[in-house]
């Protein structure tokens, strides 16, 4: 029998596609989002779709009046590293209020499993890479450490309420749906990828890379990039996996490519150049980080469809070709 499963932030990058994944496979899905970073057309028409904020007591009562829930899956929060380290307390308060308030009425609706979508800002200067889930958690960001606080309120949660979580601490999520029905449309946008390949294309100036004085090979940032499609997968597994115990996970393909490199790679896939210039370090950016999924590989039997750089920026590409205004 389908399941019927609510998913803050659904209409959201990562959020669409996970939704995606659940109708697929013939579940019922109702999306609670603002729409300040989401798009409704991202959302499928057989989902109901609640514009409202998880901060709004009477959106989140209407959401869980469409239940009952199998399970949450919460990806709404303010998520932008730069913004948070110029508005701190506004990330931290806001993203923890609406997080517990969230926890809160998950407990008092009786559902029994949450997925956490968290994040590899949880690591602000690792000592170990790839990073293990051992890893001491110390965020080099007010945003990272409000999903901090969040993880260790589900451990409570738990403790008190018998509430199983799966935080997934991603890395850098990217690429699009491989079937071309969702992709990334952030307004502004600041990841990575979409920004080279729109600096390839000629619809935005050129990029600007912050710093090329880092204690890396060529100077530039190096990060884990995960397709997005992969990602969706990952939730699925963490679902199931809250059958039997809570799990926290660290989220990417293990493997590192510079800002230079991504750029390089863009250049390959799109034969076009990436005009860019070369600008001041942006705070809170930890010259690495890269994932170690060995824990998640082993114990949920997740393996990576789309791990090569080249595929997932091809898909973002194409996405992007297809939809060059986004879901406009």
């Amino acid at each position: 029998m389908p399941d019927t499963h609510l998913v803050t932030g659904g209409a959201g990058f990562v959020g669409s596609h996970l939704v995606l994944a659940l109708v697929a496979r013939g579940d019922r899905v109702v999306v609670l989002d603002d729409l300040s970073t989401g798009h409704a057309a991202a959302v499928p028409a057989s989902t109901e779709l609640i514009s409202g904020r998880i901060g709004d007591a009477d959106a989140l009562a209407h959401a869980f009046a469409l239940g009952p829930f199998a399970s949450v899956f919460h990806f709404a929060a303010l998520s932008l590293v730069g913004e948070s380290m110029r508005e701190p307390y506004r990330y931290m308060a806001e993203n923890a209020r609406n997080g517990l308030a969230l926890i809160e009425a998950t407990i008092a609706h009786g559902v029994k499993r949450l997925v956490l979508s968290s994040t590899a800002a949880l690591f602000g200067a690792p000592s170990t890479i790839p990073i293990p889930e051992e890893e001491p958690v110390d965020p080099g960001s007010p945003y990272g450490e409000s999903k901090a606080w969040l993880e260790r309120a589900l451990v409570w949660a738990e403790r008190v309420h018998g509430l199983r979580s799966a935080a997934l601490r991603y890395f850098n999520a990217a690429g699009a749906d491989p079937g071309g029905r969702l992709g990334e449309d952030h307004r502004p946008e600041t990841h990575l990828i979409p920004l080279v390949l729109d600096a390839a294309s000629g619809r935005r100036p050129p990029l600007t890379v912050f710093g090329d004085d880092y204690p890396t090979p060529d100077g530039t940032c190096i990060r884990d990039y995960i397709h997005v499609a992969d990602l969706a997968e990952a939730h699925l597994l963490a679902l199931e996996a809250l059958n039997e115990r809570s799990v926290r996970y660290n989220l990417g393909n293990g493997t590192g490519y510079s800002v230079r490199q991504v750029i390089a790679t863009a250049e390959r896939v799109t034969g076009r150049a990436v005009p860019h210039t070369i600008g001041p370090r942006r705070a809170g950016d930890p010259p690495v980080l890269v994932a170690s999924s060995r824990r998640i590989r082993e114990e949920l039997g997740w393996t990576p469809r789309y791990p090569a750089l080249e595929t997932i920026i091809a898909d973002a590409w194409a996405w992007r070709q297809a939809h060059p205004e986004g879901y406009r």
